[in-house]
């Protein structure tokens, strides 16, 4: 029995030698606990350089939801992984497309914090995100062209981080006093970038409340301006859930 357990846990090692030595991977990286705790109104910040990856007061499951690809809300886990706040500096060799600096954010997490984790497709309540019959009115941006000027909440991004960022606006409640800001009130709900659009897009996008609509009525409102709506539907959905990490990463 105990020979069997020694080759069990002698085979582990070599295969992850083995995805180690053939995963993509950052050249050098920095993962540790954050200092200063922020809390959920303003952790996970995300930066994106050309040949990194940054973060801060950023959670593990933020961590594993940009490096697959999907929402928050996509992926499953204990208490903790949404609570404990991590910084996180990462450099490639050079310029990384961001699909490959997934790729090697994956890598990385498995090696500091022990990650394992499996694909589940699951029914869920979602929104979509579409293009209106007329068509969408907006249009993807070009490298270094300059930032698009407006009122209301700019957005820079492709249609999945429209999705997400939709999805999370949907949940904060419209004001009671003005002078009181206002914090989301649940858990986001999945939304879907149904729209086919593909690039990345630089616009503002004019949200006005207005007195005894909620949230989803001056969403819809904002994005028909952009050629774009929300729905809501069911679907099946892939899911990301995480059987085993460590709270503490290893030593940088």
């Amino acid at each position: 029995m105990l020979a069997r357990v020694l080759l069990g846990s002698w085979l582990a090692a070599c295969v992850g030698i083995l995805l180690a030595q053939t995963a993509p991977a950052f050249d050098v990286a920095s993962v540790k606990a954050s200092e200063k705790i922020v809390g959920p109104d303003y952790n996970n910040q995300i930066r994106l350089l050309p040949d990194g990856f940054g973060g801060r007061n950023v959670t593990l499951r933020r961590l594993v939801a940009w490096a697959w690809h999907v929402q928050s809300s996509q992926v499953i886990g204990t208490a903790w992984m949404k609570q404990t706040e991590y910084d996180i500096d990462a450099k490639a060799a050079g310029a990384t497309p961001t699909g490959q600096m997934e790729r090697m954010l994956q890598t990385l997490l498995r090696e500091r914090f022990g990650l394992r984790q499996h694909d589940e497709t699951r029914d869920a309540r979602v929104y979509e995100l579409a293009v209106v019959d007329g068509g969408a009115r907006i249009h993807p941006v070009e490298d270094g062209a300059a930032p698009a000027r407006g009122t209301g909440i700019h957005f820079h991004g492709d249609m999945h981080d429209l999705a997400d960022l939709v999805g999370t606006q949907l949940t904060i409640p419209a004001p009671v006093d003005p002078a009181k800001p206002v914090i989301a009130s649940e858990e986001p709900v999945i939304t879907l970038d149904k729209t086919g659009l593909q690039g990345t897009y630089d616009f503002f996008v004019k949200i006005v409340p207005e007195a005894g609509s909620d949230g989803f009525a001056f969403w819809q409102r904002g994005l028909r301006d952009l050629g774009l709506t929300i729905r809501r539907s069911s679907d099946q959905v892939h899911m990301i859930v995480i059987d085993w990490a460590n709270k503490v990463p290893l030593a940088n």
